[in-house]
């Protein structure tokens, strides 16, 4: 969770009295956020002011800075009314005009403008920490979103957002005194520990984006640098916002937090002047920002259940006004509240987050402690655990060793090393691993149990282990399009193979599971319960010294292969770095549910 720090003295100023530190914590706590520090009871330096560090949920952009923290503590104790955010209708729009050119590195923008703006020092400091904080949390270190602020009256509209050679764009970067171009600027940051860590964003892209005035001027260099021919001072009073975006969601929940947070400090307060966005490549036409209400509903019924308590609508609107939602009686269904979500709360998705809001502002210390009696339940194990642990108990008493292996692997590990090819259709791969070692989700338990004999090779033969987890298939008709199995698997490696012994181990898991062997070929198409194996040339194992293992779940079925054993092919023992030879029994627990 971010912490923000606040000057204690102003943010008591703005709550209209003085608090305890405990009297303060307790509020944060009623309030969802929580009080991590008071630096008044340390040690301050002199002319240090005492500064309330306040952890705040990932998920609340608009308590990012003090003046969402103030604004909705306000509200919450009832000393405040809900904003009215509006859109100023001036004589002509200032005009953002996004160019084709911009689709090659980051294609999003957005603009909007604050006139008549009044600051003084500690209102620019809280201006330039949100757009700090944003980019840190919400931006993903600007790679979803930068931000970019100017004066508005150094600037000569229209504006254009266009992608350029490095070498095409030059200007002077903020508080720099010497032009550049942007081949330059990357050389001259590269070794800055603050701007450094973003050069890779644009870097090796054949075109930089930049903001253009209608005299050519550059007024910033997304996701890096501003113009410092532009740049905001205490005697700014209208403020031009840039931004520039490779997600179209998140670009809409910064503008609309910058703009709602300093709106405040407009002459007319809450209100923001408009940008008309014009995009090239599509055509199409739209003016940002969008500050109207989000509409959406929530059950009375529901949050009445999940809080314990009976509350009529207008208590729930009461309770939801302290949070900052509007809410009102449907006048189409009464088990309905009609609920205006501002610009400020992106963190409302669904009724449940309604709920929880509603939860707070009656208070959790002031819900009832019931007795779940009409939910009185017994916990019990799944069917397939329990299968689980009886064949992990079973085969652990047998003198074998429990592994847990991670449930990622590389591509190559669970292919490739297994002579196994990949039909693009079998295993779930993550879309950009951190690391090689992380690309898929195994398909099977071998290459975690190889893995960990290797790191073990040097252990007492022979090694013995098994492993019972899930592994993970794709399947697109599935609405998540993938699906957990659970399976096991055991290897036996060492001096000699063992095959014997991985065979005998699965006849002894069957016999705990009361599944007879079908020996003969007329037992195994008479269609009766039961198991058996049948010559395999999977290159898994050794040519010749593999076998997939068959069952029959009830008589009349037919049957189905669930798993095999065999002698791991040689290839495979080198590839895991393994000096020794085995064999390997996997199969499938869930057939016998």
């Amino acid at each position: 969770m971010p912490t923000i720090s606040v000057d204690k003295e102003d943010l008591y100023k703005s709550l209209g009295r003085e608090y305890t530190t405990k009297e303060f914590d307790e509020l944060c706590f009623e309030f969802g956020i929580e009080l991590d520090e008071d630096t008044s009871e340390g040690e301050l330096q002199p002319g240090e002011r005492p500064q309330l560090k306040i952890e705040i949920p990932a998920n609340r952009y608009d308590m990012l800075c003090f003046e969402g923290i103030s604004r909705a503590l306000n509200i919450f104790l009832g000393r405040a009314k809900l904003p009215t955010y509006k859109l100023t209708k001036p004589k002509e729009l200032i005009q953002v005009t996004i160019d084709p050119s911009t689709e090659q590195v980051r294609p999003y923008a957005a603009s909007a403008i604050l006139r008549n703006v009044t600051f003084d020092q500690k209102r620019y400091d809280s201006f330039i920490a949100l757009q700090d904080k944003l980019h840190t949390n919400l931006c993903r270190n600007r790679s979803l979103v930068a931000i970019g602020t100017h004066d508005l009256d150094k600037i000569k509209g229209p504006i254009t957002y266009e992608a350029r050679k490095p070498e095409d764009i030059k200007f002077i970067p903020l508080n720099q005194t010497k032009e550049m171009n942007g081949h330059e600027l990357m050389e001259f940051y590269e070794k800055d520990k603050n701007l450094g860590k973003y050069l890779h964003l644009i870097r090796d892209s054949p075109v930089y984006p930049a903001f253009f005035d209608a005299d050519g001027h550059v007024l910033s260099l997304p996701p890096i640098i501003n113009s410092d021919r532009t740049k905001i001072t205490l005697d700014t009073k209208n403020v031009f916002i840039d931004l520039t975006a490779t997600d179209k969601t998140k670009l809409t929940i910064v503008v609309n937090q910058l703009v709602a947070m300093f709106s405040e400090y407009c002459e007319e307060i809450y209100t923001v002047e408009p940008v008309q966005i014009n995009s090239d490549h599509n055509g199409q036409t739209r003016v940002e920002p969008v500050v109207a209400d989000r509409e959406t509903t929530a059950e009375i019924s529901y949050i009445n259940s999940c809080l314990g308590l009976d509350l009529k609508p207008e208590e729930i609107c009461s309770l939801l006004t302290k949070m900052s939602l509007l809410a009102k009686p449907s006048t189409t269904d009464k088990n309905l509240l009609d609920v205006s979500v501002p610009i400020t709360r992106s963190d409302i998705l669904h009724q449940c987050d309604i709920m929880e809001d509603a939860a707070i502002g009656y208070g959790y210390n002031n819900l009832k402690k019931t007795f779940p009696a009409d939910s009185y339940t017994i916990a019990e194990a799944l069917p397939i655990n329990k299968i689980s642990d009886i064949v992990r108990r079973e085969v652990a008493q047998s003198g074998w060793s429990e592994v847990m292996p991670l449930i990622l692997c590389s591509h190559d590990e669970n292919f490739a090393f297994l002579n196994r090819k990949d039909d693009g259709k079998t295993a779930v791969k993550l879309a950009n691993p951190k690391t090689l070692e992380y690309q898929v989700v195994r398909t099977s338990l071998l290459p975690g149990i190889l893995k960990t004999i290797r790191e073990n090779r040097k252990h007492s033969l022979p090694i013995k282990v098994f492993e019972s987890a899930d592994v993970v298939f794709k399947n697109e008709k599935l609405e998540r399009k993938a699906f957990n199995r659970k399976h096991f698997s055991a290897i036996y490696a060492g001096q000699t193979s063992g095959f014997e012994i991985v065979h005998g181990l699965l006849d002894r898991i069957m016999a705990m599971l009361r599944v007879p062997w079908l020996e003969t070929k007329a037992q195994q198409e008479a269609k009766t319960r039961g198991y058996w194996i049948s010559p395999t040339d999977s290159a898994t194992f050794f040519p010749g010294r593999g076998a997939n293992v068959y069952f029959r779940a009830k008589d009349g079925d037919e049957a189905q292969i669930i798993g095999d054993l065999g002698i791991l092919h040689p290839e495979v023992m080198s590839k895991f770095e393994i000096p020794y030879v085995g064999s390997s029994l996997e199969i499938n627990l869930e057939v016998f549910l």
